[in-house]
């Protein structure tokens, strides 16, 4: 099971980039998150284990396997058997603007179980943390 959503951003990507690369601050501008924590004293990238807490679910430690700066991650999870992983892209638009799209997908044997039993909780916390994202950037000030 893949989800993904997509939003348009009226803020430069590279603040889009700076802000969605803050992982340690979303709980400031998102619901969907209540302890976003890096568990490394290195600075966030690639092999950087994160500790997060979200509302009406257990903490789950991520492990970045993937970023480009300036551009993207993916962090991914082991529960239960189940991989998660959870896509970042930031991409410059049309007149300095940006777009963020914002993925889940899960795999493993018990992933369609999984995935009806959270999959519209998930869906929603995705599209919240996109819409979160969107706010935050076109209320601050560039640079």
């Amino acid at each position: 099971m893949t989800f993904r959503t997509r939003v348009a951003v009226d803020a430069p990507a590279e603040l889009v980039w700076r802000t969605m690369a803050d992982v340690t601050r979303w709980p400031e501008f998102t619901p969907t998150m209540t302890s976003v924590r890096l568990l490394d004293d290195e600075p966030f990238g690639a092999g950087s284990r994160v500790r997060i807490e979200q509302p009406g679910m257990p903490a789950l430690d991520w492990m970045v396997t993937a970023l480009t700066p300036g551009r993207s991650f993916v962090w991914e999870t082991v529960a239960a058997g189940v991989t998660v992983a959870a896509g970042h892209v930031v991409e410059a638009a049309a007149r300095g603007g940006a777009a963020v799209e914002l993925s889940i997908s899960r795999s493993g044997l018990l992933a369609p179980v999984l995935a009806l039993l959270t999959g519209a909780r998930t869906r929603r916390y995705v599209r919240t943390e996109a819409l979160s994202l969107k706010r935050r950037c076109e209320l601050e000030p560039p640079g």
